[in-house]
């Protein structure tokens, strides 16, 4: 729901009235990107020289691909494949790097009551690659439905293991590791002495610095028009907006849209909120939230809001109303049409 705004690249992210430079200046902006974690992630880098940012941006990469090959659930040999594959059974070790993430997980399960949960990896019946849509059977999806319950994913930090209680249980962190994967990468480049980047995967955008002196500019895309953008937020130094939304992995059959964001009680996707976009100084206070706000509901927005005065959220609803905080109100800048 969030995108770079544009430069004379494709996917750049330009400073507050910045035209890029077309200039072969030794510290130009830098740019790279990958497929990821089932989207393309880009990455730029700005104020230092050419061979250290593409050396910078090599290892950031590489650190995102070790992260990804550990918490993918599409990938046999991935912890979280041998966490469902032991469900019922035993614990199973997990590195440090996925025990916080899974912590995480298990907390925004908590404070959302179930509206996030990790274990919808057992609802198997659902497919939305194009060309190969699929929605579960009603048999199909009462049997799947047995498998999750967050409250069976035991956590044993001393130990550094996790156990799912009963078998047929499986996670899916789509909606919760990418965040600190995108993290880590940004960890890498400051390490490598970058002090100006930003990470923009999938709609959810890290960044720390500035991009020519200037603010990074961030457009928030109109969830009812995903070509449209409804504004756009500016982020001097540190800072993540994060995005869900139904538009992306997305099918529309028998006239109703079919989306990747399952409600974990009922099994189907959610219904009465298009997407949500949120701001923060911090990954953990939003990472999870916008898959939660969307399972809960058009108000939850509010109250997520109040509980979080620090923060900022956006929440496109289906009749057509957009509610936005009043600090998103403050952040929110028109853009050209």
């Amino acid at each position: 729901m969030v995108l770079p705004l544009l430069g004379t690249l494709p996917w750049v992210a330009r400073a507050a009235g910045h035209q890029e430079s077309t200039s072969s200046s030794p510290l130009a902006p830098q740019r790279a990107s990958r497929a990821l974690m089932g989207t393309r992630v880009d990455i730029v880098v700005d104020g230092v020289e050419a061979p250290v940012a593409q050396q910078a941006l090599g290892r950031a990469f590489a650190e995102m691909q070790r992260l990804e090959a550990m918490m993918s659930r599409y990938r046999k040999d991935s912890v979280v494949a041998r966490i469902g594959a032991a469900a019922g059974k035993h614990p199973v070790a997990v590195p440090a790097e996925v025990m916080a993430v899974l912590q995480s997980a298990q907390r925004v399960y908590r404070q959302s009551n179930g509206a996030y949960d990790p274990t919808v990896g057992a609802l198997v019946g659902w497919r939305f690659e194009p060309g190969h849509q699929s929605i579960p059977t009603t048999s199909e999806l009462a049997a799947e439905l047995r498998g999750v319950g967050g409250g069976d994913l035991h956590l044993d930090p001393a130990a550094g293991t996790a156990f799912l209680a009963r078998p047929g249980m499986a996670l899916d962190l789509g909606g919760i590791a990418k965040l600190p994967i995108l993290s880590a990468g940004l960890r890498v480049l400051r390490r490598e002495g970058v002090a100006n980047a930003l990470v923009n995967g999938g709609g959810d955008v890290l960044a720390m610095g500035r991009l020519a002196g200037r603010p990074w500019r961030v457009g928030v895309r109109d969830p009812r028009k995903p070509t449209q953008l409804l504004g756009a937020i500016e982020i001097d130094g540190k800072g993540v907006v994060a995005s869900s939304g139904d538009y992306e992995r997305a099918f529309v059959r028998d006239g109703r849209l079919l989306h990747h964001v399952l409600d974990p009680k009922t099994g189907w996707p959610t219904a009465g909120v298009h997407g949500v976009t949120l701001f923060a100084r911090e990954v953990d206070v939003v990472n999870g939230w916008g898959t939660a706000l969307m399972v809960q509901g058009p108000k939850a927005a509010a109250r997520w809001s109040a509980a979080r005065p620090g923060s900022a959220v956006l929440s496109a609803h289906a009749d057509g109303t957009v509610w936005q905080s009043s600090a998103m109100q403050a952040l929110l800048l028109p853009v050209a049409a």
